[in-house]
């Protein structure tokens, strides 16, 4: 098989919803390779707890690529304690800039229960407009249903859930086995 011929890792759906004082981060496990599944429980949802302040993260793209940026995201919290919105800029700026770092192919939804930011290898931080955000190869799909239930009687959690069941019943590259963190702010 070429080099060109290689069917490309897919998998990962990621979706951050907040509402009513808490904010649910929701990852699906599935892990295809082309049109194979190669792994269904993975977990791409993940807290980190760096000098006590806590942190969700949600990764899609490349696995090793995604803990690097985990990393060096923890790593930025410690030198900025509680101060989710800069240490992610700082990220994004080492990120763009760093001629290593521009070689990671992955995504993060990050939230310390205020914030809910999306960092990109273009160098973005951005926040949702309407408290929900969504990465990887359904996200599209749980970011719309998710955005069609914010204005239901269901809690962030509830969404998060239906959204991702949406989500995994249009997406190939989706499946139903769901991380799910929660973090108030």
């Amino acid at each position: 098989m070429a080099e060109n011929d290689f069917p490309g890792w897919h998998g990962t759906t990621i979706i951050g919803v907040r509402k009513g004082g808490r904010v649910v981060v929701a990852g699906d496990g599935q892990v295809s390779l082309g049109q194979t599944v190669i792994k269904g429980t993975a977990r791409k949802v993940r807290r980190l707890s760096p000098g006590g302040y806590d942190v969700v993260c949600g990764f899609a793209g490349s696995t090793a690529d995604a803990f690097t940026l985990l990393e060096r995201l923890e790593a930025k919290l410690e030198a900025t304690p509680g101060q989710l919105q800069r240490a992610s800029v700082e990220l994004a700026k080492d990120w763009r800039t760093d001629k290593y770092l521009q070689k990671l192919e992955a995504m993060l939804i990050v939230t310390d229960g205020t914030d809910l930011l999306v960092i990109t290898g273009a160098g973005d931080v951005l926040e949702p407009e309407h408290d929900v955000t969504a990465i990887g190869s359904g996200g599209n799909y749980a970011l719309a249903a998710a955005r069609a239930l914010m204005d239901s009687d269901m809690d962030a959690e509830a969404i998060a859930r239906r959204a991702m069941s949406i989500a995994s019943d249009i997406c190939v590259y989706t499946n139903g086995n769901l991380t799910v963190e929660s973090i108030s702010g």
